[in-house]
């Protein structure tokens, strides 16, 4: 499946007209192995199906060593899988070189060469494939408008901050017209104030140019700020993928509950009786479940607790944080060894030592062995 987006960019004083194709990148049965020299083999990649829709922008998101980079090599064509398939709309580019697959790839470290001016640095693919130079020379100058830097193009990557430099990345790798923009990790070496102005940058120039982009990330407030959608990873297997909101509010295990909130979410053991969930304490927070009776993990958002007279929560306050306009609560509930966080009103004073009562406007239950959610 394609689509044409067509974006109009000025370079050198004139109108530039760029017709843009998005592809849908199909990857199935995917799977990637690696054996070190004494044969012991890791799964890096395991059975990844995933469709990525054309003209979106989507986040691979899970912990280091989760496979979402390699994944990631894999659909740009560096490394080969030792099963499944890649497709870039109905063409199997499995076997398909790097060069072949109309690719644009952007390094965690940039890869700018330090000798090229900032428009060499753009035009180097262009002269691999031996584009004329006015045409060139045009086209770099348009990609540097794109990305804000058309006023830079004479400068040497080390006269460039770590915004600008990546700016640079971006621009070299969308001059050659991709079908897909690959970014591995692209804000891991910005600070936090350049962190939040460049995520906002890759997601304007992805929806001007509307290309299909496939952004690694292991942060997961960029990949939730900034992508259509989210594809949760973990040991080489898809856990979730959906759009950024509905996986934080309905995640499908408990390892995607843990993953994404920040704060973290609280999660405890409780039991499942006679159709209710009960706590250590003995109190009932839940009811109305078919499931037989069990141990379970029950996860509780810090948002989803509110401070209520009549709350079945007991908990007693053991530390206070004033995290900018909210208040955040540490709590130990009875019959627990374990804090719990809970974010309150801050038009309220709490105290440390003092006995309040929660109830939940929502929760989840996970099954004790295996960590799946109960819907």
């Amino acid at each position: 499946m394609e689509k044409k987006k067509e974006e109009f960019f000025k370079g050198d004083g004139e109108v530039q007209k760029t017709v843009h194709q998005s592809i849908e990148v199909r990857l199935q049965n995917l799977t990637k192995e690696f054996t070190d020299k004494f044969g012991k083999i890791t799964v890096a990649v395991n059975d990844f199906s995933v469709v990525i829709p054309a003209g979106k922008l989507i986040g691979l998101l899970g912990p280091s060593g989760c496979g979402k980079s390699t994944t990631l090599y894999l659909i740009a064509g560096l490394l080969k899988p030792t099963a499944g398939s890649i497709y870039f709309g109905d063409e199997d580019v499995t076997n398909m070189p790097p060069e072949k697959r109309g690719i644009g790839l952007v390094f965690q470290n940039y890869a700018l060469y330090p000798h090229m001016t900032v428009r060499q640095n753009i035009m180097f693919p262009l002269e691999n494939i031996k584009m004329p130079k006015l045409e060139a020379l045009a086209l770099a100058q348009e990609m540097a408008e794109l990305v804000h830097i058309g006023d830079l193009m004479d400068r040497k990557p080390n006269q460039l901050s770590g915004g600008q430099q990546q700016r640079v990345a971006i621009a070299r790798a969308l001059v050659k017209k991709p079908r897909v923009l690959l970014l591995d990790e692209p804000l891991s070496n910005l600070d936090a104030r350049l962190r939040l102005q460049t995520r906002e940058e890759i997601r304007r120039i992805q929806r001007e140019t509307g290309i299909t982009t496939i952004f690694v990330t292991h942060d997961q407030e960029e990949a939730m700020s900034i992508s259509d959608e989210i594809v949760v990873m973990n040991l080489g297997l898809k856990q979730q993928m959906d759009r950024p909101q509905s996986v934080y509010e309905e995640p499908i295990n408990m390892f995607v509950a843990k993953f994404l909130g920040n704060p973290p979410i609280n999660i405890f053991e409780a039991n499942l009786k006679g159709g209710q969930l009960v706590m250590k304490d003995g109190e009932v927070v839940a009811r109305g479940f078919t499931q037989e009776d069990q141990e379970v993990f029950v996860g509780l958002r810090p948002e989803y607790l509110r401070v209520s007279e009549k709350g079945e929560i007991t908990a007693k306050i053991d530390l206070v944080e004033h995290i900018g306009r909210d208040t955040m609560i540490l709590c130990i509930i009875e019959g627990y060894d374990h804090l719990i966080r809970a974010i309150v009103p801050n038009d309220r004073q709490f105290h440390v030592g003092e006995t309040v009562k929660f109830n939940c406007s929502k929760l989840f239950v996970f099954n004790g062995e295996n960590g799946e959610r109960y819907r």
